[in-house]
């Protein structure tokens, strides 16, 4: 009977982790988009730790051609980034984005969720309807809920893929306000009552430098 119980068992082991990491190599390269630790663990089999072979992965890729990175919440295998001259052959660049887009698409970036009145505060200038269908067609800006206001505007904000599309972690990885302003963008302060996110700055000092230039203009 206890043999019995021992061989029941061991069919329900989990894989051992140099197994667990193999099956998680398949799954991410098989993978077109970013894959989500959810949907790896309904892939794995059951008892493994997909997070602890993630960080194994992740460091084994991390002197290699490709490495392991984590979009958002997901996880998918990329191109390293100091080799990415070698596929430039494969790049099409099928459109140039004005600087209209540019700036709208920063102001959502660093204001999410953010109103399309309030991007033409910060801006000075209306956004045409052609700019904000362009970043959602490109998937680049997601429509987000409804302000408690009067009218109930819709917010944007950017989505997962303007992450994987631009090599992003997450919005904490974005370039700091200074940078942004040097390139010429954000030229004006954020509208009232539209406070950047924490997560998006680089410090509350680079914030108040930026907003105190403003005012002495």
């Amino acid at each position: 009977m206890i043999e019995e119980e021992k061989f029941t068992e061991s069919l329900f082991e989990a894989p051992n982790i140099d197994q667990q990491e193999r099956m998680l190599e398949a799954i991410l390269f098989a993978s077109s988009d970013p894959v989500t630790v959810k949907e790896i663990i309904g892939r794995l089999p059951h008892g493994c730790e997909p997070e602890k072979a993630l960080k194994n992965l992740k460091e084994k890729y991390k002197s290699r051609g490709i490495n392991l990175v984590k979009v958002g919440d997901c996880w998918a295998l990329r191109t390293a980034s100091d080799l990415s001259f070698l596929m430039q052959k494969e790049t099409v660049e099928v459109r140039k984005l004005s600087r209209a887009a540019v700036e709208t698409l920063a102001i959502i970036a660093y204001h999410q969720p953010v109103t399309r009145a309030e991007i033409e505060e910060v801006r000075g200038v209306s956004v045409s309807r052609g700019t904000i269908d362009l970043l959602m067609e490109l998937d680049w800006i997601k429509i987000g809920r409804r302000r408690m206001s009067p009218g109930r505007p819709v917010t944007f904000a950017i989505t997962q893929n303007f992450l994987d599309h631009f090599g992003l972690e997450s919005v904490r990885d974005l370039p700091g306000l200074k940078e942004l302003k040097s390139a010429g963008l954000l030229e004006n302060p954020p509208p009232p009552g539209s406070p950047v996110p924490e997560e998006i700055l680089e410090g509350e000092d680079q914030q108040s430098e930026l907003f105190n230039e403003e005012k002495s203009i």
